[in-house]
Order: structure tokens, then sequence, then C-alpha cells
């Protein structure tokens, strides 16, 4: 049986938002890492930037399984999975900011 459209149409939309936060933690990563090494010790900087691109790697890599998931659920009036990797992405963001924030607050 088909879905409703707007189901599928707001799984897709969701996916692509899962798109577009793994490009921003991307970007974030890379801006970390270009940061030159006298504003932040160096190897927390390196740290930083491998949390933030790693996470970004997790992203985009569960996306489609993610939306496959869903997609399948829907397909089948079953349950939705549960978003499992939200606190990780929550916890993890969270951590590298907090970070970030103490080496700003040192570095004035």
């Amino acid at each position: 049986m088909e879905p409703d459209p707007r189901f599928t149409l707001a799984n897709e939309r969701t996916f692509l938002t899962w798109l577009s936060t793994a490009l921003a933690l991307s970007a974030g990563g890379v801006a970390m890492a270009a940061v030159p090494a006298d504003i932040f010790v160096p190897w927390i900087r390196i740290t930083l930037a491998v949390m933030l691109v790693s996470l970004s790697a997790l992203a985009a890599g569960l996306a489609y399984p993610r939306w496959r998931n869903i997609q399948r659920a829907l397909r089948k009036q079953a349950p939705l999975p549960p978003p499992a990797l939200a606190a990780v992405f929550g916890y993890g963001v969270a951590a590298v900011a907090v970070i970030a924030l103490v080496l700003i607050v040192l570095s004035i």
C-alpha cells in the first residue's frame, strides 16, 4: 500500500536535512582545521576538526538507511524506527562546542 504522499515527502525533507547537517559539520571541521596554529593548541584544534568531520561522515552515511527504514515502515504501516543517532549528534556537537568555547575563553 502506498503511504500518504505527505509522509513520503516529509521523510525526503528529513533525509535532505541530514545531508545539509553533514555538509555543515564538514565545513565546520575544515574551518577548525584551518584555524591558525597560534590560536588554539594544535592537537586540540585537530581533534575538534576530526570530531566534526567524523560526525559529518556518520550523518551522511546513515541518512539514506534511515530514510529507507522509515519509508519501509510507512509502506507497511508499522511503527517508525526510533531516532537512535539523535543523542550521538546532540552530544557530539555539544562536546565540540564546549571545548571550542573553553579554547576561545582561554585564548582571550
